[in-house]
This record gives C-alpha cells, structure tokens and sequence, in this order.
C-alpha cells in the first residue's frame, strides 16, 4: 500500500505556518507499516491542487489531502475532490445538523457560508469523527473505487482524530497487510557527519545489502548528530527486536560517540547520570550567557540534581564571585577557577564552565570560536580547549553541548 500526502494552503508556500501536519500524518502511516513516498505542499488554487492530486494517483494508492475544507472562498479542496472523483457536490443533511447544532450548543449566530462544509462528493463517505465544523471524508476515486482520497482539516487536532479513527484503520482494511514500521534514534557527539559516515560506511554498506533496517544521519547542532535506525516487521515486537540487535551492534562500533540510544538530550542524560549517583550539579557560564542552565531546567524534574548557575558574563563577576585569579579570562586556569566556584557557591558535587570567544571580533588575542570548557567532579577541576565552528548562536550551542559531554565522559570513568 502506497500511500501519498498532500498539504494544502498557501500559507504553507509563504513560511506563514510551518508544515508540521505532514510530519505527524507521515510517523502515523510509518507506525501502521504503511509506505509514504511523496509529501506535497500546494498553494489554494484549484488547478494546481488538481493537477498535485492526479500526480499522487498515479504513483500511490491513497492520498491523504490535508487542509481547505473550512467555509472561506479559498477552502477549495472538495471542489477540486469532486472534480478528481468526476461527481458532484451535494448537501449532505445530516453534516448540516450538525454544524447548526455546534453554533447553537455555543450560542452563536452561524454565518451561512459555514453550510459550504456540507457539500459533499457524490459517493464520499463521511468519517465519524468531525469534532470541529469540518467533515472528513473518504472519497473513493475511479470506477472501482480502488484508489482513495482522504480529505482532513488542516485544523491539527481535528485532523489528528480522524487520522487515527478512520484513515489509519481504512488503510490497513485496503491493504491487508498487518507489518509495522519502527525507529530507533541514537545520538552522538564528538565526530562530524562525514567522520561519522566514514566510521560507519561498511556496516551502512551490509545494512542496505542484508534488508533487514535502514540507517540515516541527520546534523542536529545542539541536539547532536543523530542516527535514525528503521525496520519493517510482522509486528511491532519483531521489529523492536531488529532495532535492538543493531542498536547493540551499533554501540560496539562508536562507543562512548554514542550518548543517548533513546533519543534523549545531552542535558537530560548528564542529570540522569548525577541523578543515579546522588551528585549536584552547578554550572559557571560566560560565553553561553546561561543557556546551559535553560537547557537543565527545560528538563521536567531536574529541580532534584540541579543546583543554579553563575552567569559571569561580565569579568568582574569571575574575578569578584567565583574566584578567578586576576588576569586573562579566556584560558583553562580560569575556566577550572569558574567550575571550582561554581561548585563552592552553590554547594553542590560536581559542575561545568565555560568561558570563550562567540564573535564578532577576537578577545585576548584568541580567535572567533576558541573555547575553554571546564568540568569539576568533587573538588577535581579539569579544563579543556575546543576551537567551535560557526557564527554566533552555533558557537553558543556547541560549547553548551560539548561541556555536558565533557562532564557526562567523566562521570562515566569515575
């Protein structure tokens, strides 16, 4: 079963609304085994939506069209539905109840152009589902109906029930197929993608031979690199049983580059790994300007590990509150002086720090990019110098990353 997505709305050609419908409409097709080849985006204009509509007919056996079923002119998608189908468009009584009924149940005056949602193709099925004004539909598509349109709201929690009510279990039905598809996502930090890729191409090389997953890298900035392993199964313990031999076989190859086989972040294993040996933690922040303490505390329960942070962006802060020694501030003494501190003011076991040059121009002499990153695990400070690619933010983001790995490795030797 093939099955195509097409978003419609002009809004999503401008960058007005992010195309995220999509994204979730594809991980629900994937989880039910079903292949989606093709993802389209077109804008509110009846040739163009009825040309994208023939395209995935031809190469798919459904298509899920989602988006232009409201009561404005521009909510073309059931003309154009009808016009696909060679049908026409009826007033389906039973929708139009149901409309009246929701304005009446929220005391407002219903404007007559909202019955439009209503009008029906000749031969589509209504989906059950319809918790906003919107009836899904199930539109069979030539003169055996072998083929089919889904058409939902763009609305996402509209669409989101009638995709897992009525599409996914229609689609499955079609088929006949029970296979399921899963993904496992590690992460990595400490190699660049091509190093990564380099690193991996034999194994790569077997895995697309052999059949049995597939393998895909995608740069992620402060989130890591990723490594997203997928495996089509009978069913869902089959294929978690795949994943899992290659997650192994996987860890064996990259070691301690893997940080998280779960999809977590730097900062939620670091607070896990505090966590599971009783330590506080505490961070000293200059060139991150406290986005290492943002990352911990968007961390739900991280209250119990994390203590607070210093932000000594300005000199005299290192000098006057965590006690750097007078005198240059990009160099591993101070950046050790900054954990240290860090762990004596806020009482807590272990810390990072980082101190460093994010641009635009030099400092101390030392180039755009020259960080010093600093770890502190009871009472031992140890610094390291890192030379970060980038502008600005990016440089920000890879030394918030970059020093929780550093404290995430020591405590793993320790």
């Amino acid at each position: 079963m093939r099955c195509e997505i097409v978003a419609v709305g002009t809004e999503l050609l401008l960058g007005q609304i992010v195309d995220t419908n999509s994204s979730w409409i594809g991980q629900q097709l994937a989880l039910a085994g079903i292949d989606c080849l093709f993802q389209t985006k077109v804008g509110d204009n009846f040739g163009r939506i009825e040309a994208a509509l023939h395209l995935a007919l031809e190469r798919a056996d459904a298509v899920v069209v989602c988006g232009g079923l409201g009561p404005t002119q521009d909510d073309i998608t059931r003309d154009v539905i009808a016009t696909v189908m060679e049908v026409e468009l009826a007033r389906d009584p039973e929708v139009e109840d149901r409309i009246r009924t929701m304005f009446e149940a929220r005391g407002r005056h219903m404007p007559e152009n909202n019955l439009r949602q209503a009008d029906v193709p000749a031969g589509a099925r209504i989906m059950d589902q319809m918790p906003g004004t919107a009836p899904g539909l199930v539109c069979p598509v030539g003169p055996d109906g072998a083929k089919v349109i889904y058409a939902v709201p763009g609305v996402p929690y509209e669409m989101e029930q009638m995709v897992g009510g009525t599409v996914i279990p229609d689609l499955q039905r079609r088929s006949g197929e029970t296979a399921v598809i899963r993904s496992r996502t590690l992460r990595t930090w400490g190699q660049s993608e091509s190093g990564l890729a380099e690193m991996l191409a034999p194994y790569h090389d077997e895995l697309e031979q052999s059949g049995r997953a597939t393998l895909a890298w995608l740069a992620s900035g402060i989130e890591g690199l990723k490594l997203r392993l997928t495996a089509k199964a009978a069913s869902a313990d089959e294929a978690d049983d795949v994943l899992a031999r290659e997650v192994a076989m996987l860890e064996r190859l990259l070691g301690d580059l893997i940080f998280s086989t779960r999809d977590q972040s730097m900062e939620a294993v670091v607070l896990d790994q505090c966590r599971s040996r009783g330590l506080t933690l505490a961070t000293a922040e200059s060139v991150t300007g406290g986005l290492i303490a943002s990352r911990l505390t968007a961390i739900p329960g991280s209250s119990d590990v994390y203590r607070g942070s210093v932000v000594s962006y300005a000199t005299e802060v290192k000098f006057d509150v965590l006690g750097v020694a007078h005198g240059p501030v990009v160099s591993g003494e101070a950046a050790e002086a900054m954990a240290l501190g860090a762990c004596r003011v806020l009482g807590a076991d272990v810390s990072v720090a980082v101190t460093g040059v994010a641009g635009p121009a030099e400092l101390e002499g030392q180039p755009v990019g020259t960080i010093w990153a600093a770890t502190c695990v009871k009472g031992d400070a140890a610094a390291t110098s890192l030379r970060l690619p980038g502008d600005r933010e990016r440089i920000r983001q890879f030394s918030t990353i970059a020093v929780l790995n550093l404290l995430r490795q020591r405590l793993i030797a320790s």
